[in-house]
C-alpha cells in the first residue's frame, strides 16, 4: 500500500495503524446500520438522507453553526 501524498510505500507501522483505524470505522458504521433496521413494527420509523430539505420544512431549523 503507498502513501499517495507523498508517493512513498507505508511502513509495517503506518499499515497496521491504517488497518486498525478502518476496522473501527468499519464496526461502528456496521452498528449504526444495525441500529436503524431495529425498530418498533407497530411505529416504523423511516430515515432520508437529502441535500435539500422535504417540502414544509423550515431550511433554517437545520442551519449550521
Amino acid at each position: 500500500m503507498r502513501n499517495e501524498r507523498h508517493d512513498e510505500r507505508l511502513s509495517d507501522d503506518e499499515l497496521e495503524l491504517f488497518l486498525q483505524y478502518l476496522h473501527r470505522f468499519a464496526n461502528h458504521d456496521l452498528d449504526l446500520f444495525a441500529l436503524m433496521q431495529v425498530g418498533d413494527l407497530e411505529n416504523p420509523v423511516y430515515v432520508s438522507l437529502s441535500r435539500k430539505p422535504e417540502a414544509g420544512v423550515d431550511p433554517s431549523a437545520y442551519r449550521r453553526p
